[in-house]
């Protein structure tokens, strides 16, 4: 058997982050986010800021469908935004091969479909996410209600874009994920707590 690899997708606000590092830290897994944004600028020798910009918005959205599911760019330029994907990809792949891993985001569940992951979706009611995003502002960064409407509605529409380029299912379909949950009224640590038994059943069942 390969390596237990556990994704995470989750809605903007959702705390699927939080969530996401509990959860690794519980089972002594590696856990990759941030991190991922660094070590492709490393490869690919571009500003971390234009990697993080584009690395769960994916590709401009001008592009064809058919060139999202190759990643090939028609003629021989090489456009940085295919680049930085492809990078992007290779790490995963890369990652999930050396260890027990859990990665947020980046439709790493697709990427790594033939290794088997273990596919969470994190989600959450909206009056609890624009309070989560509210507890978390920046000092000098005093977002309204509606300004966060209007963030969580944009992130999350990149979010859908970006899979909509690598797979045929929705970024917010069940079917698509071994598990959702909905973080609403939710204490983190006891969450993750019932997370954790469930996810290491879930591969102990398929291991025998």
């Amino acid at each position: 058997m390969g390596h237990r690899i556990i994704t995470v997708s989750r809605q903007f606000g959702s705390g699927g982050r939080e969530v996401g590092k509990r959860l690794a830290d519980v089972l002594g897994i590696a856990y990759y986010d941030r991190e991922i944004i660094t070590a492709v600028a490393q490869r690919s020798g571009l500003a971390e800021e234009y990697i993080a910009s584009i690395s769960e918005r994916g590709i401009s959205a001008y592009y064809p469908i058919t060139f999202g599911h190759t990643l090939s760019y028609p003629g021989s330029i090489i456009d940085p935004q295919v680049e930085v994907i492809s990078e992007q990809n290779k790490l995963l792949k890369s990652l999930a091969e050396k260890s027990d891993c859990l990665i947020v985001g980046r439709c790493a569940d697709v990427v790594l479909r033939d290794y088997d992951p273990f596919n969470l979706f994190v989600y959450a009611d909206q009056a609890s996410k624009i309070a989560r995003c509210q507890s978390r502002q920046a000092a000098g960064e005093q977002l309204s209600v509606n300004e966060l409407k209007k963030r969580m509605n944009k992130v999350d529409k990149e979010r859908a874009r970006y899979r909509a380029l690598v797979t045929d299912s929705r970024w917010d379909d069940p079917a698509a994920y071994h598990l959702c949950v909905n973080t609403t009224g939710w204490n983190m640590h006891a969450l993750v707590d019932v997370l954790a038994p469930l996810v290491k059943g879930w591969f102990e069942q398929r291991e025998k």
